[in-house]
This record gives C-alpha cells, structure tokens and sequence, in this order.
C-alpha cells in the first residue's frame, strides 16, 4: 500500500499509527511512503526530504514525487489536488497496489462540510453535506482511503508529541487567500468546536442519506433502464410511475450525467420539471447536453449532436466527450460485460442514426469503451450502487470492491 505523507501533523502521525499496526499485526505488509513536492514555495523540496528522513528512521520505504511543469496562474488548490492525486496513483501502479491511505481528519471534514453549506446550492438534497467520503476510487484504478476521518486534529498531535515526534507546519494552510485556511482560521476562535461538531453531525446525516438514495436510484436503473444501442438509454414508462418521485428524479439526474458525459449531475429544479414533463406525455426536449425523445417504445435519452469533439477518438485523448475511454485495440475487454440491448427493431431508425453520430469514429487500431459518467475521475464510496448500476446498464469495465468492510458485501 502507499501511505501520502506531506510532513504535516495528520499524515505523519497517520504514518506512525500505521507503522504500529503493521509491527503488531501485518508483520509482512511493506508500505510505501509517498511526498508529493508540489513545487510551489520555496523549501519545500527540503520538507520532503524531511519525511524521507523520519521513514528512514522507521524503517519505512519513502519516494519524493514532484509536479513539475507550468501552473495555473488561478485555481491552484484544485490543480494540486489533481496533481496529487495523479502523482499518488501513479505511484501505487508502480508498487503493484490499488491502495492509497491518506490522512484526512474529522477536522478536515468539518471544514469541508461547512464551506459546502456557505456556498449554498440546493438545500433540498444536500448530497455535497455528506462531506469527504471514507473511501474514494479516482480514475477507475486507485482507491484513495481515509481511516483517521473520525480523529480530530488535537488528539494526533497529543499523540506526537507524546512520542517526540515533531511535524511541518506548512504556511499554506494560513494564507487568507484560500478557502481552507479562512474556514480553520474560523473553526479556531469562539464558538468553533460547537460548529465542528455540528458539522459532522450534518455530514453523518447527509451521509446516510445520500447512501440511501443512491441505493434507491440503483434498484430503478437496474428494474427500468436499458441501453438499446451505444449512445441510447431507453426509460420505460414504468421508470416514472413505478416509486417514489424523488427517487425518479435522482436517478433521473445520473441517467443525464451517464448520457451526456458530465462531471456533476444536474440541477435538480431543472431535472425535476424535465421528469414531470417527460411522465405526461410524448415530446422532446433537452437539458445537460443530453435529449430526450418520449416516444411508445419508451423515453429515450442521448448526447445531443452540438458540441461534441472530433470524432476521431485519438484526438480527444484516453477520454473522449466524458463517455468513453479511448484505449488500444490490444486493450484486455474480457472484464467488461455485454450491456442488454433492445432488438434493432424495436428502436425508431432515427434514433440509431442519432445515437451512432453521437459516437467516436470506428478505428481498427482502438476500442472505445464505456466509462461511468459522473465518476469517471472520482467515485465516492457513497455512490457506489447506483455506479455499479451504470457500469452495468454500459457493459463498462467492472468497478473494483471497496476496501472498506461496508461496502464490499454492497454489490445493489
């Protein structure tokens, strides 16, 4: 397994409770330690150097991992976030492992939770409340895991220093500029362990919640969806009239997500006015990139015609439109199962032609195969039955188990 440690109080003592774990119950388990540089202020190769050397004294293996190149004059939280992440992932091919521990804590999430809720949104779902998930797969390969989420900050510190055992504390995380440090900085004064611990009491809720309708959501993809040809989802009328209207009008949303290759699902508002129109009746319309086309073979969802890349696939890069993967012809497929289609004949040829233009060009030399839009790049464990549901309804390539206990046994 790969453990990130940056230096900081949370990783490093997450190296240190992992360590301990290891010399008394996995004596033949060999972590990795990973540092990712990201180059971004002065010293920080010397702090990476500094985490090389407390492995070294814990006889733990280390590497140092730079982003190098240009960056972004704006947005560089994010940027290093994704940097990192590719960094991490990359190393934890190199070690032969799917594994990624970080050290995330309560903390963290509370500070996550609350700027969710300052930036408002729809109140009536509150998915983003759930907060940072225990467990999340990022590019369909690497699961990035966070066992001290439940551990507030003070008491690994307590835990260091108990053991003399010093940390970085990294300027970044006091510059007013950001969101994060403003959020901590808030956290710290009057009144900010009553806000932390109403934080993660709301992100417990919301938690539970999200995970409950996402597994709602699955059951009525897996009961009403098909995919009648690559690009076209038929809904039968049963989808509309078969549950609740909140479940409808979430998995509704994932469906246009799937559909027209975006990242984040939908506004809900729109979704729900598209949901109640699409149940009265026959017509079309669009939203999110995607139409739809009620007819009696059933409601049929597909990438609109606007706006897509060449189709070429090769020049779109490993992912084209957010739909597929663009791989090489030799690619191993055996692990993606055959998706369900409607016979031919039961589809209106308009639709297949739509659908087929919708498609990256056919090439002897590469596949495109399906990807699970919207967690193509990052999978909260929360979310894990409704993308099995899809990965299932595209013939996408199987999502790996969870290496959490709770959702191994979860395959709905």
């Amino acid at each position: 397994m790969i453990v990130a440690v940056s230096g900081g109080s949370d990783s490093t003592a997450l190296l240190l409770l992992l360590k301990s774990h290891i010399d008394r119950a996995a004596s033949a388990t060999r972590p990795v330690a990973v540092t990712v540089d990201h180059a971004l202020r002065e010293g920080s190769d010397r702090e990476a150097a500094e985490v090389g050397a407390l492995c070294a004294r814990l006889g733990v293996a280390h590497r140092i991992l730079t982003w190098s190149g240009a960056k972004p004059a704006t947005g560089i939280p994010a940027a290093a976030r994704e940097a990192r992440h590719e960094l991490l992932a990359k190393a934890a091919d190199a070690e032969g492992t799917d594994l990624v521990l970080t050290g995330h804590t309560a903390d963290d999430q509370a500070e996550t939770v609350l700027m969710r809720q300052a930036r408002g949104g729809d109140a009536t779902e509150r998915r983003g409340l759930a907060g940072i998930a225990p467990a999340t797969l990022y590019d369909g390969r690497t699961w990035f895991v966070r066992p001290l989420l439940g551990e507030r900050r003070l008491e690994l510190r307590r835990y260091l220093s108990e053991r003399n055992i010093g940390w970085i504390e990294d300027p970044t995380n006091l510059d007013d500029r950001y969101e994060r440090p403003r959020q901590r900085k808030m956290l710290s004064g009057p009144g900010g362990q009553a806000a932390i611990e109403d934080a993660l009491q709301l992100a417990t809720t919301a938690a539970r919640k999200r995970g409950q309708a996402g597994r709602e959501a699955a059951m009525l993809i897996r009961a009403h969806v098909q995919q009648a040809a690559p690009g076209l989802l038929r809904l039968s009328p049963d989808f509309f009239q078969g549950g609740e209207r909140h479940v409808a009008i979430y998995a509704l949303r994932i469906l246009l997500a799937v559909a027209g290759g975006a990242a984040q699902l939908p506004d809900e508002t729109r979704t729900a006015a598209l949901h109640d129109r699409l149940s009265a009746g026959g017509f079309k319309d669009t939203l999110a990139g995607v139409l739809a086309d009620a007819r009696k073979a059933g409601i049929f969802l597909m990438r609109e015609l606007r706006d897509l890349p060449s189709r070429d696939g090769s020049a779109g890069g490993t992912t084209w439109d957010g739909r597929y993967r663009i791989v090489s012809a030799a690619h191993d497929a055996a692990s993606r199962p055959d998706a369900a289609r409607l016979a031919p004949d039961a589809v209106p040829e308009s639709l297949l032609r739509h659908a087929a233009a919708t498609l990256p060009a056919p090439d002897d030399g590469i596949l495109a195969v399906p990807v699970v839009a919207p967690w193509a790049r990052y999978l909260p464990s929360f979310d894990l039955p409704p993308a099995r549901a899809v990965a299932d309804l595209l013939g996408a390539t199987e999502i790996p188990g969870s290496p959490l206990r709770g959702h191994i046994e979860s395959k709905a």
